[in-house]
């Protein structure tokens, strides 16, 4: 009898260890803390790349994953040759070809960010220091990123890639108001001649009373 007492003690020892044990791991929240919102890029921009208004080619796709499918930056339309310039001051941190294709990038003053460019054939040199809107290079020819001759812009804050849009103050990001083109052959109201005394000249339109 106290045989069984016995081993019906050391039992119930045994169990409320491995409970002591175990409840807080079953109970435990397994899944990791979502990382912190990153600070939204100050808005240091004061030019475009390219142009003053380049159209969008494809926008910005985060990944994921630091190593996920996306795009990690934005396709600007811009013909070969044309100037490639700095969106905001900096200095040039890298000028060089990766895997065949041209790439300027430069560090913005006073942050711990950094914009890239490419395919450009850079004018500058690591080390120099650029302002915004000084031009850093020409678009090389070619379109292997794009269906046509782009410059792809990206930003990164140490590995993490964001938007580059971000940069520009929305004075820049606004369309330019729509301008009305004359139609061919149609003159302008300002440029319509106005009827003379000359006989051969056709007369105004007379409004009849009723």
């Amino acid at each position: 009898m106290r045989a069984n007492r016995s081993g019906r003690l050391s039992w119930a020892v045994l169990l409320s260890l491995a409970l002591a044990v175990l409840t807080p791991w079953a109970w435990a929240d397994t899944t990791p803390p979502a990382p912190p919102e990153p600070p939204p890029p100050p808005t240091l921009g004061r030019a475009w790349p390219v142009g003053t208004r380049p159209a969008v080619l494809r926008g910005w796709e985060p990944p994921t994953t630091l190593y996920g499918r996306g795009h990690r930056g934005v396709d600007l339309a811009a013909p070969p040759g044309s100037p490639v310039r700095a969106v905001a001051p900096g200095r040039v941190s890298f000028a060089g070809r990766v895997a065949g294709r041209g790439v300027v990038s430069v560090g913005l003053t006073g942050t711990d960010l950094r914009t890239t460019y490419e395919p450009v054939k850079a004018s500058v040199q690591k080390g120099d220091e650029v302002e915004a809107g000084e031009v850093v290079g020409t678009v090389e020819p070619g379109a292997a990123h794009c269906t046509t001759t782009c410059v792809h812009w990206g930003l990164l804050r140490g590995r993490t890639y964001l938007n580059p849009l971000s940069l520009l103050p929305p004075a820049l990001l606004r369309r330019a108001p729509s301008r009305l083109l004359p139609v061919l052959g149609v003159a302008l109201p300002h440029e319509r001649v106005q009827p003379t005394g000359d006989p051969a000249a056709p007369a105004p339109p007379q409004h009849r009373r009723p």
